[in-house]
């Protein structure tokens, strides 16, 4: 007999932060910086909960207008994040992350929501702003990844060929692991929801294979062409 998923109530919820506290205090007993981890909690715990009030409104709009500019806001802010932490000699970057994770998301999302899911009307909200987080994010976590060691190579005096292929090569290692790792060490996020939900394992598991062609695409476009992008910038 199937199981329908609970609603948790939040006294319940607290009880997760248990071992988050413990990793807090691991870092204050090793002397380690604690302030940007704190900063990280409080805006993902502030964040969640509040845009679970604007996706149901969002998902209730039929305005592509409103659905559009939501997805310009999150590439937006995804190319912010993915600039924290390059330390590069050039004054910004912004349009070159922004251009990588804008166009290889558009060519993974076209692709998935049209190609394999059919999407109509193609702002579907439901459908279409949780793929496109997954898309943006991982887009933005190659994008970091890849920028850091590509200057880092540079800065050692590498020249750029070089310094492209290693940076290209490290941001795909999360990727190239999760590959391995899927259906044995792990059940990625969308599997274990749709399961936890009452959904066929088997349905599920195709659902599973379309997020991991989707998320691996979309890093290894936005690698290329952020670091295609930089290769004519004075280093």
């Amino acid at each position: 007999m199937e199981q329908a998923l609970v609603t948790i109530p939040l006294t319940k919820l607290a009880i997760a932060f248990i071992p988050v506290v413990l990793v807090l205090l691991i870092l204050a007993r090793w002397s380690l910086p604690q302030k940007r981890t704190l900063h990280a909690l409080v805006r993902m715990l502030v964040q969640l909960l509040l845009v679970g009030y604007a996706l149901s409104y969002l998902f209730a709009s039929d305005n592509a207008w409103i659905i559009g500019s939501l997805l310009l806001v999150m590439v937006l802010f995804s190319t912010y994040i993915a600039l924290n932490n390059i330390e590069s000699p050039q004054k910004s970057l912004f349009s070159s992350a922004f251009l990588a994770i804008f166009i290889s998301s558009f060519i993974v999302l076209f692709v998935i929501t049209q190609g394999v899911l059919h999407l109509e009307p193609w702002h579907q909200a439901k459908t279409l702003v949780p793929l496109a987080g997954m898309v943006f994010a991982n887009g933005m976590n190659s994008v970091s990844l890849c920028g850091e060691r590509f200057y880092a190579e540079l800065n050692r005096g590498e020249p750029y060929q070089k310094s492209r292929n290693i940076a290209f090569k490290a941001s795909m290692i999360p990727n190239v692991n999760a590959l391995f790792a899927v259906g044995i060490v792990s059940l990625p996020g969308m599997m274990t929801g749709q399961i936890l939900a009452g959904v066929s394992p088997f349905i599920a598991a195709r659902y599973q294979i379309m997020v991991m062609c989707m998320v691996f695409a979309s890093a290894g476009l936005a690698s290329a062409i952020f670091l295609v992008l930089n290769k004519a910038k004075p280093q």
